[in-house]
């Protein structure tokens, strides 16, 4: 079974949970659990074959009840417990849950009132104006959940990148494996690095491909096989991504890597380009007559059309191509260059862990300094710090850098805050506090639905008060579930541009928030931003990753990616 799926059922035990009114403490323990299992990079099949029961209890989160649920679903693919709670409540969570507002508490209601069980019922009920009669709920609760329905409608049931990829990855690492298999690279939008993907295109070089088929269409993931041949088979995943095995010539690897790659438009572009050159480009090559003249690498291929080599990421055409051809592209920030991270949440507001082992775990990821940034009162329900637990704080990190000064470690833990933005604009902490702080965080967590003009307002007074360095996932979206809300990027990037504001790529993976085009702008205005996992786990740390395909998206160098604390300091990357 595979970790999403395992997250996806202690997810859904905790708001069963939530449903019979059980401790808030029990909930919040398969939230966490399921949120640690939703990231972390290793199978948990692998974790459970080299340790059993004990290496389970070790993953953060995970205690010994919830072990045991974990090692029954490893070995039958079911878990009794789970499925009692599912008979009580015949509720499609994982439906339900996907609608911005809609909490436990409030499916449960609608599930006892109107018999609503699924998103067709929901939708079904709201349309008849049922559910704004409920108590608790109103008519701007149904248009809510009305808009939610149509947002995810159109979000075409794509497949978020950083959920999938340790699922992707682990089909890639045992294919790669397989006697035979000469050279392996999944393309598509994966190998872009689009934030969400539909499908997944694999291209190997093979002389003898027919056991490597049989191995792919046979893979204990495979839900449905559609095709099963020697050069092309085509599967269906249980989590229903659908997954393309090709084999390719040798000479035509690199050109049939590029045609798989995409974007459509920049190969459009590519073919237009050997066209003008008197040339043929296809997925088999670049021809002149019948003669290929490249093809075997990518490389080879953009030089014979005059162009510099384009990375993967940079092919969506926003002006790739002419920057190639003038020699003007960008040198992009790499997967290894970050040296810090500027969004960390610790267990004295809604994390997982503590500061000292959220430290010691990104000293594990290579960093050289994190920033704690616990939420605000104003957000109760992460058991939010005001002006006194923040100053107690402040001493802790105090005691652990003294701690790791004297034990010769070289990691320092920077004082900061994700302080909430009220709705007037105002800071829900002091000033006299965020003076005090190293790195202080902005952010919006309420009153999304406020009108386009006075939700930029709200932002730009925060970011013109003197102790607040950034604006954190500024536009509020959450990839697949809400949009963002009614902003005026223009005015905040200007205003960025002004203030000296840093606006932050929080790198968690249905967040993504700078989206692409938006750091594109920033990178044009010289806007400086920041790269956060916004971490609530010690294993969180490895979703920077996708941050940083983020920023090489919207054409990020190192230059453009670094962090000014209180007193201007530069803390580079």
């Amino acid at each position: 079974m595979e970790n999403s799926e395992v997250a996806r059922i202690l997810s859904e035990i905790g708001e069963f949970l939530a449903m019979e009114g059980e401790s808030p403490f029990r909930i919040k323990a398969y939230e966490k659990a399921a949120e640690t299992i939703g990231s972390l990079q290793e199978e948990l099949a692998d974790v459970y074959q080299k340790g059993g029961l004990r290496a389970l209890e070790e993953i953060p989160g995970v205690g010994v009840s919830i072990a045991e649920k974990i090692e029954e679903l490893l070995k039958t693919g079911h878990l009794k417990y789970y499925e009692k709670l599912k008979k009580k409540s015949p509720i499609d969570l994982s439906e339900l849950s996907q609608i911005e507002g809609l909490g436990p508490k409030s499916i449960f209601k609608l599930y006892k009132k109107l018999g609503v069980a699924n998103l067709k019922e929901l939708e079904a009920a709201a349309k008849r104006g049922e559910i704004k009669k409920l108590e608790g709920f109103g008519e701007k609760s149904e248009e809510n959940i009305l808009k939610g329905i149509e947002f995810l409608k159109k979000s075409g049931g794509r497949f978020i990148l950083g959920f999938t990829m340790p699922l992707i990855r682990g089909i890639e690492e045992r294919l790669k494996q397989l006697r035979g298999v000469k050279k392996l690279v999944v393309g598509g939008s994966v190998r872009r690095r689009k934030e969400t993907i539909g499908d997944v295109d694999i291209l190997i070089v093979a002389d003898k491909p027919k056991p490597i088929m049989d191995y792919f269409v046979s893979m204990p993931e495979v839900a449905h096989v559609y095709a099963h041949g020697e050069k092309k088979s085509a599967i269906k995943l249980k989590n229903g991504l659908d997954v393309d095995l090709r084999v390719v010539h040798e000479e035509s690897y690199g050109s049939a890597l590029n045609y798989f790659t995409g974007s459509k438009d920049h190969n459009v572009a590519l073919r237009q380009i050997a066209i003008d050159k008197g040339y043929k480009l296809n997925e088999y090559g670049l021809f002149k007559g019948k003669k290929q003249i490249a093809g075997r690498t990518e490389e080879e291929l953009y030089k014979a059309l005059g162009l510099r080599y384009i990375e993967p990421e940079l092919r969506e055409m926003r002006g790739e191509i002419e920057a190639s051809r003038e020699n003007k592209l960008p040198d992009l920030i790499g997967y290894n260059d970050l040296r810090g991270d500027l969004q960390v949440q610790t267990s004295w507001t809604d994390g997982a862990d503590s500061i000292e082992d959220m430290a010691r775990a990104a000293m594990k990821a290579g960093l050289e300094y994190i920033v704690v940034t616990d939420h605000t009162k104003r957000l109760a329900m992460t058991k939010g710090l005001d002006a006194k637990r923040i100053v107690k704080q402040m001493k802790e990190i105090d005691e652990i850098n003294k701690k790791f000064e004297a034990a010769g470690i070289k990691l320092k833990v920077l004082k900061g805050t994700e302080c909430d933005i009220l709705k007037d604009g105002s800071m829900d902490l002091p000033d006299e506090i965020l003076s005090q702080l190293d790195v202080v965080g902005a952010s919006v967590h309420s009153y999304f639905n406020l009108p386009k003009e006075e939700q930029t307002q709200r932002i730009i007074k925060a970011m013109r008060n003197p102790h607040v360095d950034m604006i954190m996932h500024p536009t509020g979206r959450l990839i697949n579930k809400r949009p963002a809300y009614d902003l005026d990027m223009e005015k905040i990037i200007n205003e960025a541009k002004n203030t000296g504001t840093i606006l932050e790529i929080d790198a968690f993976p249905d967040r993504l928030d700078l989206k692409d085009d938006y750091i594109h702008e920033c990178v044009k205005k010289e806007v400086k931003m920041a790269i956060d996992s916004d971490g609530h786990s010690i294993n969180h740390f490895s979703v920077l990753e996708y941050g940083i395909a983020q920023a090489r998206r919207g054409w990020c160098t190192k230059s453009d990616v670094l962090m000014l604390g209180r007193s201007r300091r530069c803390y580079p990357c």
